[in-house]
């Protein structure tokens, strides 16, 4: 048996989670702030909308950093694969609160389009609706090269909301620009498509860190990739059992390999490290168990 790699992060990981936790927070705070102020000087239901979503933004900002700091803590007696399931956790904790700001930018916006709506002056709320779209634009480019070089669920799921809110942003601001050209009803009816932004983003976001946390497998697709680059190394028979569960965004796979039953037990360990290295070229394979038994043996 071989257990590929431990789970303790590299000095390098801690500081790209640092790093990404400082600009979500920061960049957060001063869109909520910002936001927040133009929408109770306005009375802007698209940018009421978009500020409760800052709002969010900087709650789940706050948990992302509790979560990120436990997630990265090596694994102990309690804990013999690591805490890497508070990241999907962090994840979830997103989604839900990307979902209290979707229903409160919906229910605004819908006692707004009760009212008839107002049309709002285009000269503040345009400057925030833009310069909120610019900086969150540059904060899901710099979130999303974070989330790829660590593989991090969490960050993922951070850049995803970050992308949403530039298209809300937008959102918002055509709604400002046409409640004044076409409709006061159009500054609603924009609040009403940032909360379906919300719903959808947290939708897709809750999905893929909720597999995570259930401790989902690995696609078809991949698990054939996997047999196939074991079954290349010299030495190998076949792969007669194959399992793969994600422990938090990280993959661990189980399997038995069949090898002549004549083959030294040296030979037999070097294959195994063969299998340990072949596998661990796949960036989202955390830990490998490999079972050898003699050939036509299957259980």
């Amino acid at each position: 048996m071989r257990w590929v790699r431990d789970y303790t992060p590299q000095q390098q990981d801690g500081v790209l989670y640092r790093r990404a936790i400082l600009v979500t927070l920061g960049g957060n705070i001063l869109l909520a702030v910002g936001k927040g102020l133009v929408a109770w000087m306005t009375h802007s239901a698209a940018i009421y909308a978009d500020a409760a979503n800052s709002v969010s933004d900087v709650v789940y900002s706050l948990l992302m950093a509790l979560g990120l700091y436990l997630a990265i803590q090596p694994p102990d007696l309690g804990h013999p694969q690591g805490h890497s399931r508070f990241e999907p956790l962090v994840g979830l904790i997103v989604t839900i609160s990307m979902c209290f700001a979707g229903f409160e930018a919906a229910r605004n916006s819908y006692v707004r389009f009760q009212s008839g709506g107002s049309a709002i002056a285009l000269d503040l709320p345009m400057f925030v609706l833009l310069a909120s779209a610019a900086i969150k634009a540059g904060m899901f480019w710099i979130i999303s090269r974070i989330a790829k070089q660590l593989r991090s669920p969490s960050l993922k799921a951070t850049a995803t909301d970050n992308l949403s809110d530039v298209l809300t942003s937008v959102a918002a601001f055509l709604g400002v620009l046409l409640s004044g050209l076409v409709s006061p009803l159009a500054d609603p009816i924009a609040g009403f498509l940032v909360a379906a932004w919300i719903f959808k983003q947290a939708f897709m976001v809750g999905k893929e860190n909720l597999g995570y946390l259930m401790g989902s497998g690995a696609s078809m697709d991949e698990v054939k990739k996997y047999v196939q680059a074991v079954e290349e190394i010299p030495g190998i028979l076949g792969v007669h059992h194959i399992m793969t569960e994600y422990a938090g965004p990280k993959l661990v796979i189980d399997l038995h390999v069949n090898v002549n039953g004549e083959t030294k037990l040296n030979e037999v360990h070097a294959i195994t490290d063969a299998v340990a290295d072949r596998l661990k070229q796949f960036p989202e394979v955390d830990r490998v168990y490999v079972h050898v038994e003699p050939d036509g043996w299957i259980d």
